[in-house]
């Protein structure tokens, strides 16, 4: 299966429109037992998730996990940091990718890839205003070709 691929749980759509994504990394993510199930019933939202590196390790912030409906009291902190599972040469190398100025590991989508929770880490540079506006006039043009194809075709 490739990377990326799989049963997704949640994606980062805002992502692709505030960050230029240059590389993406699959990342394993450590979680608790009502974390998971909770995780496959889609109860997740990864649109203000961050990445850090701390201590050698790389660790997920700001990752909504709503707690289990069926869980007692061993629910967990919905927003708690999760532990990411990378080896160290793609630590190291994330490290030196987010020394550069305006750069950023977000995640892009959280998928269930052969009974594994696993999350696409996007490597990447946070686009200015005027960058925003040229990709939204360019999908606008975009729309317009499709439609007029469309409309000639019939």
């Amino acid at each position: 299966m490739a990377k990326g691929e799989g049963k997704v749980i949640a994606q980062n759509k805002k992502a692709g429109f505030d960050f230029a994504i240059e590389e993406t990394i699959e990342a394993g993510i450590v979680l608790l037992g009502t974390e998971i199930k909770s995780a496959r019933n889609g109860k997740v939202q990864i649109k203000d998730a961050f990445v850090r590196i701390r201590g050698g390790e790389a660790w997920i912030s700001n990752m909504h996990i709503s707690p289990y409906e069926q869980g007692n009291q061993f629910n967990h902190d919905p927003l708690r940091s999760r532990k990411l599972l990378l080896h160290k040469k793609q630590i190291n190398e994330l490290v030196g990718k987010s020394k550069v100025e305006g750069a950023a590991i977000v995640p892009l989508k959280m998928y269930l890839k052969d009974g594994y929770a696993k999350v696409l880490l996007g490597v990447g540079k946070g686009k200015k205003k005027y960058d925003k506006r040229e990709d939204l006039k360019k999908k606008d043009a975009k729309r317009a070709i499709d439609r007029a194809l469309k409309e000639r075709s019939r």
